[in-house]
């Protein structure tokens, strides 16, 4: 990655020589109490962490495996909540968009929005996100090769995005599992973008509790200290007070309790990286 390639978001920076991005919330908006509480945990951890946070939870699921799974509040009731966190905290914010009419909308209240893997090949809603202004994460689809994720940050640039990043979830391997290639995040980044690295979603299971999608939780520390050795600009996670009494992706979450402990062993390997990287 270049040494200038860097994103704006809210009043964060992402990129080399920047304090580690770090997006956390709740898989899906569950409650106005319940995204406060977790949103003002992760500001009391950036009072002695080098780390930016963006709370990120979604109004809707749209691609929960069942039609009988509960979705979210969603667009309307989603942004108000959204913007009381904003209001609250201090915290920049980002949901996921599923249609190009929702881009403007979100952009009202959201710092970054965000394209989900299945979708981000998706050219109208990447230029509908681009076109709004806001700095846009691309989840990389599970069945996409890192590098073809360099035809998402063309089209975004085509629509004007000055403020792209790239998000490494898993990559699907038969069915019902995800591994990740860790080669993929140095060739993501020498596209000029920052990347993110999801820690909690590459744990995933895809439908393996028939009617919804399981996981294994362990995996998630060790999968994001492996990323932080190799390279990230910023790391995502899913942390909840209960992660099991969670709607959606609850066997993925990082106990709220556990988050922080998670975070610090991070950035202890993180930090490390960029001082071998100095020396060299």
């Amino acid at each position: 990655m270049t040494a200038d390639a860097s994103a704006t978001i809210g009043k964060y920076r992402c990129g080399a020589g920047q304090p580690l991005l770090v997006i956390a919330g709740p898989c899906v908006i569950e409650s106005e109490k319940l995204c406060l509480e977790i949103a003002e945990f992760l500001v009391d951890m950036t009072k002695d962490l080098a780390v930016n946070i963006v709370f990120k939870a979604s109004f809707d699921k749209a691609n929960r495996t069942a039609a009988s799974s509960r979705r979210g509040p969603g667009l309307e009731d989603g942004l108000q909540i959204l913007q009381t966190v904003k209001d609250a905290t201090g915290l920049a914010v980002t949901t996921d968009i599923h249609l190009p009419e929702q881009a403007a909308a979100v952009a009202e209240v959201c710092d970054m929005l965000q394209i989900p893997a299945f979708l981000c090949r998706q050219t109208d809603l990447l230029l509908a996100a681009a076109a709004t202004g806001r700095a846009v994460n691309v989840k990389k689809g599970q069945f996409m090769a890192p590098a073809d994720m360099q035809h998402v940050v063309t089209k975004l640039a085509a629509g004007g995005c000055r403020d792209t990043m790239l998000c490494e979830r898993g990559t699907f391997f038969g069915y019902g599992r995800l591994v990740n290639d860790f080669t993929g995040l140095p060739t993501m980044r020498s596209f000029g973008v920052p990347v993110i690295f999801d820690a909690t979603h590459s744990v995933q299971r895809p439908a393996s509790h028939g009617d919804s999608t399981g996981g294994d939780r362990t995996l998630v520390e060790p999968l994001a200290r492996a990323a932080a050795a190799i390279g990230i600009d910023g790391v995502f996670f899913e942390t909840h007070p209960d992660p099991d009494s969670s709607p959606s992706d609850g066997p993925n979450m990082v106990p709220l309790s556990q988050f922080r402990s998670v975070l610090e062993r991070v950035l202890q390997i993180h930090a490390l990286r960029v001082s071998m990287e100095a020396e060299v």
